[in-house]
């Protein structure tokens, strides 16, 4: 059998969930939240893939800012704070500011685990959960 998919699927380990009780929950992590909107085309004009593997840029840090203060609850966030929390994740080798580039950072998916294939074998494994179904071809 050939499955054909994405090319490229990441899952987030056990250790990135925690139970949300509603859409605004407050107990998202600020580095899985930018995967959240890296992720939806409707905020590619606010941040968005870019260069090397795992690159991102955020276009407008003031919108970015404003959608994490409404998704914590903190009305006054700005950018100001929001990448000093960014820079928390410097030392758990999260992700890393790109030298040189303004508001580019990248992710360090060793510490999200990334997924090539077999993406069936995983999925039977139960490896992946909490993502879409891939649309695959089966060919006996």
């Amino acid at each position: 059998s050939v499955i054909c998919c994405s090319p490229l699927w990441f899952a987030f380990p056990d250790w990135a969930y925690k139970p949300e009780s509603s859409p605004g929950s407050r107990q998202i992590q600020l580095w899985h939240f930018i995967l959240e909107l890296l992720q939806k085309e409707e905020y590619q004009g606010v941040i968005a893939w870019q260069g090397d593997y795992g690159e991102f840029v955020i276009k407008d840090p003031d919108e970015v800012a404003r959608l994490w203060g409404i998704r914590k609850c903190k009305p006054h966030m700005n950018y100001d704070k929001l990448s000093r929390a960014l820079r928390y994740y410097y030392n758990k080798r999260i992700l890393h500011k790109t030298k040189g580039k303004r508001f580019t950072y990248k992710f360090n998916f060793s510490k999200v685990v990334l997924v090539n294939y077999p993406i069936l074998d995983m999925c039977e494994r139960r490896i992946l959960h909490r993502l879409p179904v891939p649309s695959f071809r089966w060919e006996k």
